[in-house]
């Protein structure tokens, strides 16, 4: 019976299967080492205004999203000597030696928030004292001994690819597969709206305006891309609530998306993209870039869309703006979901084309 059930796999089948596991082990090459918290934090930290810091975190991972009652109870298990899970991180190619944070960018940022004076420790269950302290209110000795508590780190070896790497953060995250946003409003509703948007995510121009990995592909985030558009372009200064929140709550006022609805989205949408593509010629960061960074895009996008229903006619004086201190610190990626940030992103770009 048992055979009837599974039967014998043929010998060629087993070696190519030892094969293919020999092959990964390959790909997935790695180090384990060891850095004091106030090493991780100064290698985050330091030049991460220029993007060049040491320990960088990459577009695909999330904003800081702990609250601060979650990330002081991170800070109360490092306090107390608790074991703190492993952080992955990998040496990427062609980045001059820089190391992305793979897995662990909601620790390090708290670490660095905490030793910045940036979080006041709150919800406390063990350390009840330390409720409303800061960093500079601990005693110098603890300072100290804070900053040389040490934590242990994969190091994934160069050349891992970004969509293993991007597997790596999803295996570690969820454990099981699981749907991202854009996916889980696809499969509730696929009306007139969202068939819009997917029509617009494969117009050429923008697939050639703004790359993307297979990876980000296949989890739809062009459409992703595409509706965070239209949803900023109509009222980004009312994103008062969590990005999901705001564009669920747009994509249910187009429910009675028309023909009429349609056709100005789609003009707006194209005379848009000619103008990127006329006087940017993409929407990343240069050259040789396969990933589009979402909030690059998000600005660079609603912004011309803003400055060209002022002037219709926009000719822009000048693009240096692009490479300015100034542009790449709208363009960091914490907290780049707070209100106050987008709203100033997109309006740097609206305002610098103006001439502002």
């Amino acid at each position: 019976m048992s055979e009837e059930l599974f039967p014998a796999i043929p010998q060629a089948n087993i070696e190519e299967a030892e094969s293919q596991i020999a092959e990964h082990h390959k790909i997935i090459d790695y180090d384990t080492r060891e850095y004091p918290v106030e090493v991780i934090v100064e290698k985050y930290l330091n030049r991460l205004e220029e993007d060049d810091n040491d320990f960088f975190i990459p577009d695909y991972q999330r904003e800081l999203v702990w609250p601060d009652e979650h990330q002081s109870r991170f800070i109360e298990s490092v306090l107390m000597g608790l074991p703190i899970p492993l952080l992955f991180v990998a040496d990427v190619k062609g980045q001059e030696g820089r190391v992305e944070i793979v897995d662990g960018s909601q620790r390090v940022r708290t670490l660095a928030r905490f030793m910045k004076d940036e979080l006041t420790l709150s919800g406390l269950k063990l350390l009840t004292k330390l409720n409303g302290f800061k960093f500079s209110n601990l005693p110098l000795i603890r300072q100290r001994r804070f900053g040389r508590h040490t934590m242990r780190m994969i190091e994934l070896r160069e050349g891992v690819s970004e969509e293993v790497r991007r597997d790596i953060f999803s295996r570690i995250n969820t454990g099981s597969l699981r749907l991202n946003d854009m996916e889980v409003r696809w499969g509730v509703s696929d009306g007139p709206f969202l068939q819009f948007l997917r029509a617009c995510s494969q117009q050429p121009l923008f697939t050639k305006l703004a790359p993307l990995s297979k990876a980000a592909i296949d989890r739809r985030e062009r459409e992703e891309f595409v509706l965070r558009f239209f949803a900023y372009l109509r009222d980004y200064k009312k994103f008062d609530r969590s990005v999901v929140e705001f564009l669920n709550a747009y994509l249910k006022d187009m429910e009675n998306f028309d023909s009429h609805m349609q056709s100005t989205s789609q003009a707006e949408w194209d005379r848009m993209l000619g103008f990127v593509d006329k006087y940017f010629g993409t929407f990343s960061k240069g050259k040789g870039h396969v990933r589009t960074p979402r909030i690059r895009f998000e600005a660079i996008s609603v912004g011309v869309a803003l400055a060209l229903r002022i002037n219709s006619n926009l000719v822009p004086a000048s693009l240096s703006w692009l490479e300015s201190d100034d542009f790449k610190k709208e363009m960091r990626s914490d907290a780049s979901n707070s209100r106050p940030k987008v709203i100033r992103r997109i309006e740097f770009v609206r305002d610098q084309l103006l001439g502002k």
